[in-house]
C-alpha cells in the first residue's frame, strides 16, 4: 500500500461535532461492537487475536503487546490487572492526550476488552494529573459505559463483572516509567522498583499486572472487530499497523497525523505543508526528546522500529520534533537537559548526579562560557550514565547529548566561546532574549 495514504482508525471521528460523547462513538466508529464480540469469546481466543495482529506497544520500546499479556502469571483466582499508562509528558509527545480528549471511548472499550483477555476484572487508567480537563473527560466517558451496561457487575448481561477507575497523578515524568507508575497508583512516592519480581508477575497490589500506551489499549477494539489480517494489511511485516504521528516544530502545519507505520519524514513534513517559511531542515526527533537526533539524511528512513533502530536511533512514541537552521542545537539540547535534570527522583547516583553535571555543562556552553575539555566531558559523563541507571530516565538524558555531538559537534566547539544567540540569524534570537540565557 501507499504509505503517504493516511488511515484514520483511532482518528475517524475527531472532526464530529461533540466526538468525545458515546453516541458519536456508537454511530460513527463501530463502538462497543468488538467488546461484544470479546465477551462471546473466551479469554485466550481474545488474547490470541492480538498476539496474531503482531501489535507492538505504542509507548515506546514496541514490546509486542500480546505477548507481554501472555507473561503474566498464570490465573491463581486473584486479581490480574491491566494499568494504562497515561502519563504523556515527555518534551515532544503528544498523541495520547489527543486522544482520550477527542475520543476516549476507543481508550474505555481497548481496555474493557484487555482486561477480559488476561481474566480480571478491573483496570487502571493513570493520567497525568495536570490534564484536568482530559481526567473530566475520561470520567465521565466510563460513566456513559457503565450507564449504558457495557460496563459493571454485569456487563453488556453476560454476568462478568468489568470495570475501570481513571486516577490522576500528582505530575512527575519518572512516573511514566511503569514500577514508579505502580507505586503511586497504590499511593506511595512514584521510585522505580526494583526488578524482578516483574510486573507480569508482582505488578500492582503484588498482583500479575500489565502495563500498557493509551494507542496500544486502544487499538484493540479495532483488531478484534476486524480481525488480525486487516491490521497486519497497513505498516510493515515487524512493525504493523497504524500509529498517531506527532509533527511539531517548524512546519507549516503541525498536527497529528495518523498513518501506517513505513510512513518516511519526508512524506510527513509534505502532509504538514513544508517547512515553515521555506527554510531548510537542520534536525529532527523521531520518537522524542529522549531519542538520538536525526538530520536531514535520515528524511528517507521507514518510521517503524527496526528500520529506526537500525539508523541509530529509536522510533519510541513518534513525537516527530523538528527543527530549522535559525535554531542552536546546543540551546535545544540544554532545554532537554534542563527537564531531565529536573524530572531525575534522585534514587540513584548516576542519574541523579549525571543529569546535574551534564545541566553545568551544557549552560556554560550554551553561553558561550565553554572550558576546555567540556564535550570530552559529557560524553565521558554520558558513557557512565548510559546503561547504569535505574530505569531509562538516565539514558534518555543522555542519547540527545551525544548524538548532537556526533552530528553538531562544531556548535558544541564554538560554544567555548560564542553565545548560540550570536551564531544564528536575526530571527533566531527573537524567540529568546539574550537575557534569558545569561549566568
Amino acid at each position: 500500500m501507499t504509505t503517504t495514504a493516511l488511515t484514520p482508525v483511532l482518528s475517524r471521528t475527531w472532526d464530529q461535532e461533540r466526538s468525545w460523547t458515546l453516541a458519536t462513538y456508537e454511530a460513527r466508529a463501530e463502538g462497543y461492537q468488538a467488546l461484544r464480540k470479546a465477551l462471546s469469546m473466551e479469554p485466550d481466543a481474545v488474547l490470541g487475536a492480538v498476539k496474531d495482529s503482531n501489535i507492538r506497544g505504542r509507548g515506546g520500546a514496541g514490546f509486542p503487546t500480546g505477548l507481554k499479556w501472555s507473561f503474566m502469571a498464570p490465573p491463581d483466582g486473584g486479581p490480574r490487572y491491566i494499568v494504562v499508562n497515561a502519563d504523556e509528558s515527555e518534551p515532544g509527545t503528544c498523541k495520547d492526550i489527543p486522544l482520550m480528549m477527542a475520543a476516549p471511548h476507543h481508550l474505555i472499550e481497548g481496555l474493557a476488552i484487555a482486561t477480559h483477555a488476561v481474566q480480571g476484572e478491573l483496570g487502571f487508567i493513570y493520567l497525568r494529573g495536570e490534564v484536568v480537563h482530559v481526567y473530566r473527560r475520561l470520567l465521565r466517558a466510563v460513566e456513559e459505559a457503565r450507564a449504558a451496561g457495557y460496563l459493571g457487575e454485569d456487563a453488556m448481561g453476560t454476568g462478568k463483572r468489568l470495570d475501570i477507575v481513571v486516577h490522576a497523578g500528582a505530575g512527575a515524568y519518572i512516573c511514566g516509567e511503569e514500577t514508579a507508575l505502580l507505586d503511586s497508583l497504590e499511593g506511595r512516592r512514584g521510585q522505580p522498583r526494583l526488578k524482578p519480581p516483574f510486573p507480569g508477575a508482582q505488578g500492582l497490589y503484588a498482583r500479575p499486572t500489565s502495563v500498557n500506551n493509551v494507542e496500544s489499549i486502544a487499538s484493540v477494539p479495532g483488531i478484534l472487530l476486524h480481525g488480525p489480517e486487516w491490521f497486519k494489511g497497513m505498516g510493515t511485516e515487524k512493525s504493523t499497523g497504524h500509529g498517531i504521528f506527532s509533527v511539531s516544530g517548524h512546519v507549516t502545519n503541525p498536527g497529528q497525523f495518523e498513518a501506517p507505520f513505513g510512513i518516511t519524514m519526508r512524506e510527513l513534513i509534505e502532509l504538514c505543508g513544508g517547512m515553515r517559511d521555506g527554510r531548510r531542515l537542520k534536525f529532527w526527533t523521531p520518537g522524542g526528546s529522549s531519542t538520538p537526533i536525526f538530520t536531514e539524511e535520515h528524511l528517507d528512513v521507514p518510521l517503524d522500529f527496526d528500520s529506526v533502530a537500525a539508523a541509530g536511533s529509536m522510533l519510541g512514541t513518534r513525537a516527530l520534533q523538528v527543527f530549522d537552521e535559525t535554531v542552536s542545537v546546543v540551546r535545544v539540547v540544554s532545554r532537554w537537559t534542563d527537564f531531565y535534570r529536573h524530572e531525575s527522583c534522585g534514587k540513584c547516583t548516576p542519574c541523579r548526579e549525571g543529569t546535574w553535571w551534564l545541566k553545568q555543562i551544557m549552560e556554560r556552553l550554551e553561553v558561550g562560557q565553554g572550558h576546555e575539555g567540556d564535550i570530552e566531558k559529557l560524553l565521558d559523563i554520558c558513557d557512565n550514565v548510559l546503561g547504569r541507571s535505574f530505569c531509562a530516565l538516565g539514558d534518555a538524558a543522555t542519547t540527545p547529548i551525544s548524538s548532537a555531538i556526533k552530528h553538531f559537534r562544531e556548535e558544541f566547539e564554538a560554544g567555548m566561546h560564542t553565545p548560540w544567540y550570536d551564531l544564528f540569524p536575526p530571527e533566531a534570537s527573537t524567540l529568546f532574549a539574550k537575557e534569558s540565557v545569561s549566568r
